[in-house]
């Protein structure tokens, strides 16, 4: 009898070996198996919806994966919380947004993942398709959708993409908000330099995000940082066309968080309207930006090289006269050269309420048609060492 007993009882933790074991080995799905047509004209949205709930419900590790060819996808919301934090998308074809820009131009998102951990997304091609609608809105048309993110992250955390390529996004390519360890390496961002509000990539409140060897170039800012990110560290990256490396625009609201400890170190800024850009809204706010270094840039062509405009106010709506509330201190600019589009290749604008202070140069070498710059400075205060050209307007 007590045989019998050991028997059954080994038989049992067998079983439950057996069971939690194979419960962790990875599974996948095939967006084929799903009903996805590689052929760029069926529509292949349910496919992907299919295969992120079977995704996201396992309790293994998951894997899905998209083949060579071209996939029509409408916009899509990728939900959770899911039942594990570890799913990868692994993309060999092109995902391409619908020809006509009003199936998802209000959508404010084609590609969406919403409160997920843990999401890895390798390679592939996104192509929003977009500049139908960028003519729409340079028409003057008044009833132009506004237009989709490529690809948004939001309330997300430990996200991965490497070796994604964005194309003709409708608006912004790529957004985190509210997101938390996030790494970002060998993406490529292109778009046409006129088109109107596609940023590369967007920063807002989320913390630790890096950014690494990466190429963009698009009609606006490169990469953009908004209020309440902590923590962002960009390196490697080519940027042109486009707006530059933008933090803000900031102050926009009364009550904002701020943006601190930022690093961008090792980029190269190619015919672009500004270089490295620090901008605030000429009105009242608690923000603030802080503990920023700006490092081993190269300039090529730039218009606006180094600047801080702390009287951003479009169209002169909702701010004409009023001096801007946030606080911009502690902003190294360390071993910047290259050449300036136009004469002032160094600006600091600052708030005449809250000045710039901690502004630091050090080895600066900028040029105008092989001459010394020229540099101008509003309400700032720091210090300039080693080799500066122009000569700084701050203190020597």
């Amino acid at each position: 009898m007590a045989k019998q007993m050991n028997s059954l009882v080994l038989s049992v933790l067998l079983l439950i070996l057996f069971f939690s074991s194979s419960s962790s080995i990875p599974v996948n799905y095939n967006v084929l198996s799903f009903g996805a047509k590689p052929d760029g004209i069926t529509d292949s949205t349910q496919a992907f919806v299919a295969a992120w709930a079977k995704a996201c419900g396992s309790t293994a590790a998951a894997t899905i994966y998209v083949p060579p060819g071209r996939f029509l996808l409408r916009n899509v919301v990728f939900k959770g919380q899911c039942k594990n934090n570890d799913i990868t998308i692994r993309i060999d074809g092109i995902l391409v947004a619908p020809a006509d820009y009003r199936v998802i131009g209000n959508s404010g998102n084609w590609l969406f993942f919403d409160r997920v951990n843990g999401v890895s997304i390798y390679g592939g091609v996104l192509d929003g398709q977009g500049a139908s609608l960028w003519a729409c809105k340079k028409s003057g048309n008044k009833h132009c959708p506004s237009g989709a993110t490529t690809l948004g992250f939001s309330s997300a955390d430990d996200i991965v993409i490497n070796g994604l390529t964005s194309l003709n996004s409708q608006m912004f390519h790529i957004v985190f908000n509210g997101c938390h360890n996030v790494k970002m390496q060998g993406v490529r961002v292109s778009a046409s330099g006129n088109s109107p509000n596609t940023d590369g990539i967007h920063v807002q409140a989320s913390s630790d995000v890096t950014i690494l060897n990466s190429k963009i170039g698009t009609g606006d800012d490169c990469v953009s940082v908004g209020s309440g990110t902590t923590n962002l560290w960009i390196e490697n990256v080519a940027c042109g066309p486009g707006h530059g490396i933008s933090i803000g625009s900031l102050g926009k609201e009364l009550q904002e968080p701020g943006v601190q400890n930022v690093t961008v170190k090792t980029v190269t800024f190619t015919g672009t309207e500004n270089g490295v850009r620090i901008k605030s809204w000429g009105r009242p706010s608690t923000g603030f930006a802080r503990n920023i270094l700006f490092q081993h840039v190269v300039m090529l062509n730039v218009r606006n090289p180094i600047i801080i405009d702390q009287n951003y106010c479009p169209n002169n709506k909702n701010c004409p006269g009023q001096a801007s509330g946030v606080k911009i201190s502690d902003v190294t600019y360390e071993d910047i050269h290259g050449t300036s589009a136009t004469e002032v290749a160094i600006k600091f604008d600052c708030s005449s309420k809250n000045p710039c202070s901690g502004i630091n140069l050090e080895d600066v070498k900028l040029t105008y048609k092989n001459q010394p710059a020229e540099a101008s400075c509003s309400h700032a205060d720091g210090t300039a060492s080693g080799f500066v050209q122009p000569n700084s307007c701050l203190q020597l």
